[in-house]
């Protein structure tokens, strides 16, 4: 079977704190995913354009469009949701009205329903995400092996994943009944993931926390933590208790800076007037290990499986985009291989 025949789509819905990079991170996720061949769509629903921004694109209409090629062939499309449009296509679909639709927007009516009705809108989005995880070709396969959503903030994923299940309950009968169970029943399915994506800082690990909590009492399939953006530990263990118990010897540090020619280590030199802003930062670096080690074992609590992105210091360009797509490819390869073990 070649990776386009899987028996059926996979959804992966990416989410997490402002501030923490999570359209970053589904875009390297779609990136691994589309590695060897596969299809995978690239989704986001908050009209931020985010996704044309790293893929150093133009604007993403509301349609799908190829936007990058993963190494052994796969693609990566792209699709900006847009409420009104999305609504036009669920009156279509289910109401057949066609130009009537396109008078009510005309009208403003679409754009004051989605409005005064946020919920509306979520069922909307993430109705046109599912239907693209069951779309199939003519002979009967998925057209995408994989569908990445780059969804709204930690504080509010779960109201905007279950937002179907209160429109189900509402309206008993009919279309929009049967359009909301339909809905649930992917995003509740084995086949969904939801991945949280944190910093090893207090306030994201929290709310991290918080989100998988709710979103396990709402019965969503939890994936994945992901670490982004983590600063590499500059100290070996013994260097970093012997600075939390106060440094070591200022002198040795100035004799040290002197041999490697940067002044002399005499009282006043240069290589001394250094000491103090080096064991500044050292004691800023320990604090900041020690806090991400305390936080690192709060999610480990969690019990999920667990991946780690390096901070780019240069920021995320493209090629930072596919290095970090590369390296949440190999630690699923790994995880995938203890497993089997």
């Amino acid at each position: 079977m070649s990776p386009q025949q899987s028996s059926a789509a996979r959804l992966h819905i990416v989410t997490g704190k402002g501030g923490t990079g999570k359209t970053t991170v589904a875009a390297a996720l779609a990136l691994a995913l589309a590695a060897e061949g596969r299809s995978v769509l690239l989704v986001e629903v908050e009209e931020r354009q985010g996704i044309a921004q790293l893929f150093e694109t133009e604007a993403l209409p509301y349609e799908e469009r190829r936007i990058a090629s993963a190494p052994g062939g796969g693609e990566v499309h792209a699709l900006a949701i847009d409420a009104e449009l999305a609504m036009l296509d669920y009156l279509d679909m289910f109401y057949k009205l066609g130009r009537a639709g396109r008078a009510l927007k005309k009208l403003g009516a679409i754009d004051f329903a989605t409005t005064v009705a946020p919920g509306l809108r979520d069922v909307l989005l993430t109705g046109k995400v599912c239907e693209a995880v069951r779309r199939k070709d003519k002979a009967g396969w998925p057209v995408y092996d994989a569908v990445v959503l780059d969804a709204p903030p930690t504080g509010r994923i779960t109201r905007f994943l279950n937002v179907n299940d209160e429109v189900a309950g509402l309206a008993r009968v009919g279309p929009i009944h049967n359009q909301a169970q339909s809905v649930m029943r992917v995003l509740k399915s084995p086949q969904t993931a939801i991945h949280l994506v944190t910093l090893l800082e207090e306030m994201p690990v929290q709310e991290t926390m918080d989100g998988v909590a709710e979103l396990r009492a709402a019965g969503l399939p939890v994936g994945t933590v992901i670490v982004n953006m983590l600063r590499p530990v500059l100290l070996a263990d013994a260097e970093l208790a012997e600075v939390a118990d106060g440094g070591p010897r200022r002198t040795a540090i100035a004799k040290a800076l002197s041999q490697a020619g940067l002044g002399g280590a005499r009282r006043g030199g240069v290589a001394e007037r250094l000491v103090d802003p080096l064991l500044a930062q050292a004691h800023e670096h320990a604090e900041r290990v020690v806090l991400e080690r305390e936080q690192r074992a709060e999610i480990a609590g969690l019990g999920l499986p667990l991946r780690e992105l390096e901070l780019l210091g240069d920021g995320v360009d493209l090629g930072g985009l596919y290095r970090l797509a590369e390296s949440l490819r190999k630690q699923t390869v790994a995880h995938d291989d203890r497993d089997e073990d």
